[in-house]
C-alpha cells in the first residue's frame, strides 16, 4: 500500500491519477463527458456520467500503473465546485441533472434577493456574493421545479451535495453523506465565520437542513469504499474543491502567497491566513483549506471562461483542431491588429459579476482571421487575471507580499499565454514542474494522513520550479493595452 489514487472530477472530464511514494505521477486515465445546454445560459451534466466516468478512470489508472487495488493506500478527491446534485437518500437516483457552476438560470432570483437587501447578510456570513454561480439558488430551483421534490426533501427523502459529496456517497454505497469545508464554503449556505451550515440562510432560501452533508476537514476520514468498486475497500482520506486543492498543491501555505489555475475557468486564490477579507472589489472571501478544525482563509477571484475560450475556438468556430494549435496560430497574428475578446459566454465573474453580459469582440477589420482570434482568446485570460490581481491589491495590503504568481492547469503549459500573462501583470509568473497541482493537492492530503507523504513543511519544500516567465513588455504598452481592455469590458457590461 504505497500509492495514492487521486480522483479529479472536473467540468468537462473525469480523471484518475496514480501518485507513487515520491508524489510523482505514474499513470493517468481520463474520460470526457457530454455537456448539456437546454437553454441560453443553462449548463447541465448527467449525474450518471459523473459517476461512471469517475469509477472507470479510477479503475483505469490503477490498471495503467500496473498495480492492484491492494497497492493503493488511500484516495483523495477533488471536484468541480458549486455544481449541484440532489438524489434519493435510499436509491441514490438523482432527481434532476446536475446543475453546473457555470449555469445562470437563477439570475433573476438572485436579483430579486438583492433587491430585498439580502446580499449583505450572505456576504457577511459566507464571504460570497449573491450570484447564480453558487450552489444554494441552484438547489432552490431544483426543489421548486422538479415535481414532488420539495415535499420529498421536507420528508427527509432527498440529499444535496456538491460533486465530491455525491461521489463519496456512491463510493461508500450510501454509508457516508459528507463534504469538506472548502466545498461547503462554496454553497452559499455555510457560515465560514462559525464553521457551520447557516440556519437563517437555509430558511430564507427554503432549503431543508436535513439535506445537507456533514462537514469535515480537508484531511479526514471521509469513509471507506465498498469492496465491489475496486475489489477491496479503500479509505478516502482527502477532499478539497478543485481550486483549493490547487492552492494546496502549489504549497501556498503562507499569507500573501498567490496561485492562479487555468482550467475551464480561471481562479486566483490569495492566502489571507486567519483573516476573512471583506472585499470592496466584489471578490470572494472563502476557505483555502481546513486542518484540525481551524480554517485558513483566502481571497478569491473567479473567471468563468479561460480554457473554455480555447474549446470555443475548436468546437464553436472550428479554427483549430486541438487546444495545442492555439499557441502557434497566435504567433502568426498580425501585430498591428489588436483584437479584444471578452469571453462572457455565461456572464462575467469577478470583479464584475454581471450574469447577463454576453461575449463580444472588438477591433475587427477585414484582415482579422483565425490567427488574430486565437491571439485575442489567449490574451483575454491574461487581461482577466490582471483584473483579479489589481482588485486583490486594492482589497488587502498583504497582497503586495505576493511578488510572484504561481500558475497551473492546462493553459499554463502554453509558453505564449504565460509570457503574455507576465507581460500584462508586470510580475514574474512561476510554473511548477508538476502542473497537475489540483490532483497533487488531494493526493498529498490523503497520503499525509495515511502516513506515506511528508507533513506540510516537508511538502512545501518539495515544490519545484519548471520555468519562470518575466515581463518583457514596456510599461507604456502594458498600460495602453490594459486600458483598451477596460474599454472593451465597459462596452460589454449589460447595465
Amino acid at each position: 500500500m504505497t500509492h495514492i489514487l487521486a480522483i479529479d472530477q472536473g467540468t468537462t472530464s473525469s480523471r484518475g491519477i496514480i501518485f507513487d511514494p515520491d508524489m510523482a505521477i505514474v499513470a493517468t486515465a481520463q474520460q470526457e463527458f457530454e455537456q448539456h445546454f437546454p437553454h441560453s445560459g443553462w449548463v447541465e451534466h448527467e449525474v450518471s456520467d459523473l459517476w461512471t466516468t469517475t469509477l472507470d478512470t479510477a479503475r483505469g489508472a490503477i490498471s495503467k500503473a500496473g498495480l492492484k487495488a491492494t497497492d493503493i493506500s488511500a484516495i483523495g478527491i477533488t471536484n468541480q465546485r458549486e455544481t449541484t446534485v440532489v438524489w434519493d437518500r435510499t436509491t441514490g437516483e438523482p432527481v434532476h441533472r446536475a446543475i453546473v457552476w457555470q449555469d445562470r438560470r437563477t439570475a433573476d432570483f438572485c436579483e430579486a434577493l438583492k433587491a430585498e437587501g439580502f446580499e449583505p447578510e450572505v456576504t457577511e456570513k459566507t464571504g460570497l456574493l449573491l450570484d447564480p454561480y453558487f450552489s444554494s439558488t441552484k438547489l432552490n430551483w431544483i426543489l421548486d421545479n422538479v415535481s414532488g421534490a420539495r415535499a420529498r426533501a421536507e420528508n427527509g427523502e432527498l440529499l444535496f451535495g456538491t460533486v465530491d459529496s455525491y461521489l463519496i456517497w456512491k463510493l461508500t454505497d450510501g454509508a457516508r453523506h459528507v463534504t469538506d469545508a472548502t466545498n461547503a464554503a462554496r454553497t452559499m449556505l455555510y457560515n465560514i465565520r462559525e464553521s457551520q451550515w447557516d440556519a437563517d440562510i437555509c430558511q430564507r432560501l427554503n432549503i431543508p437542513m436535513s439535506m445537507l452533508p456533514e462537514v469535515l476537514d480537508c484531511s479526514a476520514d471521509f469513509g471507506v469504499t465498498a469492496a465491489d468498486h475496486f475489489g477491496t475497500s479503500l479509505p478516502i482520506l482527502g477532499v478539497a474543491g478543485d481550486q483549493q486543492a490547487a492552492t494546496i498543491g502549489q504549497a501556498c501555505f503562507s499569507p500573501g502567497m498567490l496561485k492562479s489555475t487555468y482550467g475551464t475557468g480561471c481562479f486566483a486564490l490569495l492566502n489571507t491566513g486567519d483573516t476573512i477579507v471583506r472585499s470592496q472589489k466584489r471578490l470572494l472571501g472563502t476557505i483555502a483549506y481546513q486542518f484540525d478544525g481551524k480554517p485558513t482563509y483566502a481571497l478569491e477571484g473567479s473567471i468563468f471562461v479561460a480554457g473554455a475560450v480555447v474549446q470555443w475556438l475548436r468546437d464553436g468556430l472550428g479554427i483549430i483542431a486541438k487546444a495545442a494549435d492555439t499557441h502557434p496560430l497566435a504567433e502568426k497574428a498580425d501585430p498591428e491588429q489588436e483584437l479584444y475578446l471578452v469571453p462572457a459566454f455565461t456572464g462575467l465573474g469577478a470583479p464584475y459579476w454581471d450574469a447577463n453580459a454576453r461575449g463580444a469582440i472588438y477591433g475587427l477589420t477585414r484582415g482579422s482571421g483565425p490567427a488574430e482570434f486565437a491571439r485575442a482568446a489567449l490574451e483575454s485570460v491574461g487581461f482577466q487575471t490582471r483584473d483579479l490581481l489589481d482588485a486583490m491589491k486594492s482589497d488587502w495590503q498583504g497582497a503586495d507580499n505576493a511578488p510572484v504568481l504561481r500558475v497551473d492547469g492546462g493553459m499554463s503549459a502554453s509558453d505564449w499565454a504565460m509570457q503574455f500573462l507576465s507581460d500584462i501583470i508586470g510580475a514574474p509568473v512561476d510554473r511548477p514542474t508538476v502542473l497537475e497541482t489540483t490532483a497533487l493537492g488531494v493526493a498529498w492530503l490523503a497520503g499525509s494522513r495515511a502516513g506515506i507523504y511528508p507533513d506540510q513543511e516537508g511538502f512545501a519544500e518539495n515544490w519545484a520550479l519548471d520555468r519562470q516567465f518575466t515581463a518583457k513588455m514596456d510599461d507604456e504598452t502594458r498600460e495602453r493595452r490594459y486600458a483598451a481592455w477596460g474599454d472593451a469590458i465597459r462596452r460589454t457590461l449589460s447595465a
